[in-house]
């Protein structure tokens, strides 16, 4: 049976490029560069008079160019417009998008990345209109040497895919992007076709014996889909058209899947399919005239079922021995199942496992027609099960469980009913500088994220399952968070500005201003990771699920002690905590400061508060102001220094009075 995939052939961008080129062939029309990746269709624009040019020097003053579907840079545009060239603009309107994202990012001047093939026009285009502010990668390992640079990690970045890249490629680099850099936007590109067109292949190709994949060698999704296909078809044919097949047979081939790129046309595609139909329908057998006739006991000879090592078999279960089990079949041959193709169980009894009279699936192992006895394998089909369970999983990215069995280079492997899956290092969710070895044993919920039978390759996650708990668990817990609430917690690190706790599932951030009443200056002066705290929220940012706490109890408030103890116009020892610009703030109780402005320092003017104090320093100064809406304090030396010369005047008055007195 040949079967073709339904998005094989011309996507939207490339039918209307082609349309475009097809209106305009016989006006003597210039395209810059093939319009599309497939010499046919470019012969036969070529008949129709569409002159192709590799660069815009070879386009006359004057002249009408066709911009084809891969686009091309806003330095192109410009130099046709000086050349007086009529534009025609066929760039696939994904790809235009892409132009516009590029543009923008480089006038924010954020970093372009783009994760594609460097030599692709495609490609080119985007460069030309990002300028100097752009990098390209092919993939993950490339993307992660150049963000080895921890510059480039805080760079505000812009990251977009070529429309053709392969999804899985995609997917590392925007993953791996999230989770390093700081300042990143990203911008899922490929084509919703391109998309679906892999998607197409990878299903035809896991359930054909062959594959045919149609399009021009050059062509980047083309050779994209040749790829995918090879991941689960043994037998996968590239070719351009029907012409690819002469050299080709496809002997045992009952299922043949044909897909195409996006720039094959239909034309081709049905040639092909019309190829392998008539191909199929020679290889099947006719009878040959004169041919022997049946006798009826031979027909029901072979009316009976021939068994075949690999099948699947249902039989009932007719005896049970320590070493095996009998199971009627139904066919010529006696089944059994030995006891080691049961269970890996040496501890269990058979008898617990199975009971005579009852229907049990099976897996031919092997087939002797001689004696008429066939080897049966529960276990073997238990794990050809699992393998289609855990396909399925993967397909439908449901979380399965597993135990983590061991650990090797690079990560770590769960069974997974009986299937080994590898588990990246990066995907465990186990720090860096912490042994994968605390996983072992342990049992685990995962997502399949790769499955590919043919390799035996099957790959997971525990991050993304974990964080996905973590998420419901947030959503459960930001539910019950209100300003005002008061929490025990447990501190979780340190930064220089304050301290990030755990109030259950949850974390907030004390400021560095809200550890304690009195003056700290790193937070590692007075707590540690580990260390308990008593917390209460005094705001929440819903949105950005922020969340701030404090220490401070307002029963221990110092501007309440303040206030009970001094007013306006006592006077009060202080000592300098901090010089600035304009003043000086001075320590009035552990807890409350006050500040001297540089004009009540002293009696004379003066440039900065260091020439008259010091940091530390004790001084006698009179509280002027309090603001007790603001909780501010002023404060003045200039206001003692001034009542002691009036006190000294007043002295000097009083002797030269009496000294007249006296006279």
């Amino acid at each position: 049976m040949v079967k073709v995939a339904k998005s094989a052939g011309f996507c939207f961008g490339v039918r209307r490029a082609v349309g475009i080129a097809v209106e305009n062939a016989g006006k003597g029309v210039y395209s810059l560069g093939p319009i599309i990746h497939n010499k046919h269709v470019v012969a036969d624009l070529n008949a129709r008079g569409l002159r192709v040019a590799n660069s815009t020097d070879e386009i006359p003053e004057g002249a009408v160019a066709i911009i084809r579907s891969h686009g091309v840079g806003k330095k192109i545009y410009d130099e046709l417009t000086e050349k007086n060239v009529k534009i025609i603009d066929a760039t696939c309107p994904y790809v235009a998008r892409l132009h516009e994202y590029a543009h923008k990012a480089t006038a924010e001047n954020r970093t372009v990345i783009v994760i594609g093939d460097k030599k692709h026009p495609e490609v080119l285009g985007i460069v030309g209109w990002a300028g100097d502010r752009c990098e390209v990668f092919s993939d993950v390992n490339e993307l992660s040497a150049w963000l080895e640079d921890g510059k480039n990690r805080q760079k505000p970045l812009t990251m977009v895919a070529q429309t053709t890249l392969n999804m899985d490629i995609w997917e590392k680099c925007s993953e791996f992007t999230k989770k390093v850099c700081t300042n990143a936007e990203l911008f899922d590109t490929i084509c919703k076709a391109t998309e679906i067109r892999q998607i197409e292949a990878a299903e035809l190709s896991a359930s054909s014996d062959a594959m045919i994949v149609i399009g021009d060698k050059s062509s980047s999704n083309t050779s994209r889909l040749v790829e995918i296909c090879r991941e689960n078809c043994s037998f996968v044919l590239h070719i351009e058209d029907e012409g690819g097949l002469s050299e080709f047979a496809f002997p045992n081939c009952r299922n043949i899947g044909i897909t195409a790129g996006a720039s094959t046309p239909d034309r081709i595609i049905k040639e092909v399919e019309k190829h392998m139909t008539e191909e199929i329908k020679n290889e099947v057998a006719t009878p040959v005239e004169g041919e022997k006739e049946l006798s009826f006991e031979e027909m029901l000879e072979q009316s009976f079922k021939t068994l075949n090592t690999g099948d699947k078999v249902t039989g009932v279960v007719t005896a049970i021995s320590p070493t095996e089990i009998s199971v009627e079949l139904g066919t010529k041959q006696s089944g059994f199942i030995p006891v080691s193709e049961l269970t890996d169980d040496p501890t269990v009894k058979v008898e617990d496992l199975v009971h005579i009279g009852d229907e049990i699936e099976t897996y031919v192992i092997r087939v002797n027609d001689i004696e008429g006895i066939v080897t049966l394998s529960k276990k073997r089909l238990d794990t050809i099960k699992s393998w289609e369970d855990v396909e399925q999983a993967c397909r439908e990215k449901t979380v399965v469980e597993g135990v983590i069995t061991e650990e090797n280079k690079g990560g770590v492997v769960a069974s997974v009913r009986g299937v080994r899956v590898f588990i990246p290092a990066s995907q465990t969710g186990i720090p860096k500088d912490q042994p994968l070895t605390e996983l072992l044993r342990k049992k685990v919920k995962l997502r399949i994220t790769e499955f590919n039978r043919y390799r035996r390759r099957v790959v997971g996650t525990l991050r993304v399952v974990t964080a996905e708990e973590r998420r419901e668990q947030l959503a459960k817990v930001w539910e019950t968070l209100a300003v005002g609430n008061e929490y025990k917690g447990t501190v979780k690190s340190l930064t220089s500005y304050g301290v990030f706790v755990d109030i259950g599932g949850v974390d907030g951030m004390v400021h560095v201003s809200e550890l304690s009443w009195n003056r700290v200056g790193n937070p590692a002066d007075v707590v540690k990771v580990g260390d308990e705290l008593d917390v209460r929220i005094i705001a929440l940012d819903n949105e950005k699920h922020k969340i701030s706490l404090s220490c401070k109890k307002e029963s221990e408030n110092p501007w309440n002690k303040f206030t009970a103890q001094y007013k306006v116009d006592d006077t009060v020892s202080v000592k300098i905590a901090k010089m600035m610009p304009f003043g000086a703030f001075a320590e009035i109780i552990p807890g409350v400061d006050g500040l001297i402005h540089i004009s009540q320092i002293s009696d004379r003017r003066i440039a900065r508060p260091s020439e008259v104090l010091s940091d530390g320093q004790q001084v006698d100064v009179r509280i002027t102001d309090i603001d007790y809406e603001n909780k501010k304090i002023s404060l003045s030396i200039k206001a003692l220094l001034n009542n002691d010369k009036a006190s000294e005047e007043i002295a000097e008055d009083e002797v030269v009075a009496t000294s007249e007195d006296k006279e």
